[in-house]
């Protein structure tokens, strides 16, 4: 059930962030306005002249509110730790002493001219 969740809240940030992109992208800049007003670009758009505006930015605004609530959720999930009946210390207590991290490299001659064969 827990990955269940997991996937489909991150499906949905991945689906709301790509859908975030290309709304930003499509909106026009606060200079796009003055051109249209002089008649060049096509003020009669499909949602009108002032229309696209509004239904893009909240379409923007709700998807980035979706994003966030997801990307909490997903911190929130992530963080969670299966709940253990005793302490961290107490577990370290009883495990003992670690093993050493580097093996023991073995004896080596103390020079190179002992290993030369005699004749």
């Amino acid at each position: 059930m827990n990955g269940f969740v997991l996937n489909l809240l991150l499906v949905t940030q991945m689906i709301s962030a790509v859908a975030m992109i290309v709304l930003i992208l499509v909106q026009h800049g606060k200079g796009a306005d003055m051109g249209a007003a002089f008649g060049s670009g096509g003020s009669g758009s499909l949602f009108g002249a002032s229309g696209s505006a509004n239904f893009l930015s909240r379409t923007t605004a709700v998807l980035a509110t979706v994003f966030f609530v997801a990307t909490l959720a997903l911190a929130y999930f992530g963080n969670l730790r299966p709940v253990s009946s005793g302490s961290v210390l107490e577990g370290a207590a009883t495990s003992g002493p670690a093993a050493p991290a580097v093996p023991v490299a073995p004896a080596v001659p103390a020079s190179g001219a002992a290993q030369i064969p005699s004749k």
